[in-house]
């Protein structure tokens, strides 16, 4: 039960129990209780049922994302892993791009996509993007066999988390380009993973409203990444050269 919540039910209980200790306005010859007070008695004889239509609704969407990533093993026993990992794709409205293949394939606003993706078995994924879509960490399982893929967006993605990000290691021969822009759960410890992603060339972590200190997490990520291009806006870039210069500060001082 969170915290608001039970403030709430304390808070109406104890107005409900002073009513009825102070005033018996249940009598007819009682003028009725103010509409605040009538108000709090409400919400106190209400209070569990929107409880409990609140824990409903977070077991419903818990199980929507699970069902939205399950592992499509069927799938993938009777097209392959290619196939199984674009259906996934397209499932969750987002698109790709086959190896070799100047076309994308993408799915609609309604979810609908073009089928002749399925003409395309055992032709591995290049390019895909997952941006603003819910895929999470079970749901990345579906794409651990696109030992091609080149370039991933996952901008916008609210499930992505620092497991998430630790899971990417099985692209660290192929993963060129990454963005995990405006990922709300992203950590800087999340961050500290792409180390393994030795080939990476352009990563955008901009807006990521997780991270602290922006400044000296882009700087670190330039000493892991040296060959990697940062992309970072949404973030106050004073701090950056500030700790830049602390930094060189510190290591002069150790010499």
């Amino acid at each position: 039960m969170s915290a608001p919540l039970v403030s709430l039910r304390r808070c109406c209980e104890r107005s409900a129990l002073l009513l009825v200790a102070r005033r018996p306005w249940s009598s007819s010859s009682v003028s009725p209780p103010p509409l605040h007070t009538r108000l709090l008695l409400f919400l106190t004889q209400r209070f569990y049922d929107v409880e409990m239509l609140l824990s409903w609704r977070s077991k419903l969407r818990s199980r929507g994302l699970q069902k939205k990533n399950i592992y499509f093993g069927y799938t993938q026993k009777f097209y392959g892993a290619d196939i199984a990992a674009a259906y996934y794709i397209l499932s969750l409205k987002g698109g790709f791009r086959f190896v070799g293949q100047p076309a994308w394939f993408r799915a609609d606003e309604r979810g609908r996509f073009n089928w002749d993706f399925l003409n395309h078995k055992d032709t591995p994924l290049e390019e895909i993007d997952m941006s603003y879509t819910v895929i999470n960490y079970t749901g990345l399982g579906n794409l651990e066999n696109q030992r091609s893929l080149r370039s991933l967006s996952l901008r916008g993605c609210s499930e992505v988390d620092d497991w998430f990000l630790a899971r990417l290691h099985m692209f660290q021969d192929s993963l060129e380009e990454l963005d995990i822009s405006h990922c709300p759960r992203i950590t800087t410890g999340g961050l500290a993973a792409l180390r393994n992603l030795k080939g990476l060339q352009r990563l955008d972590i901009s807006s990521l409203p997780g991270i602290s200190s922006p400044g000296l997490v882009i700087i670190l990520l330039e000493e892991m990444l040296p060959q990697c291009q940062i992309t970072a806006t949404g973030y106050d870039h004073s701090l950056r050269q500030e700790e830049g210069e602390e930094k060189e500060e510190q290591m002069q001082a150790q010499r």
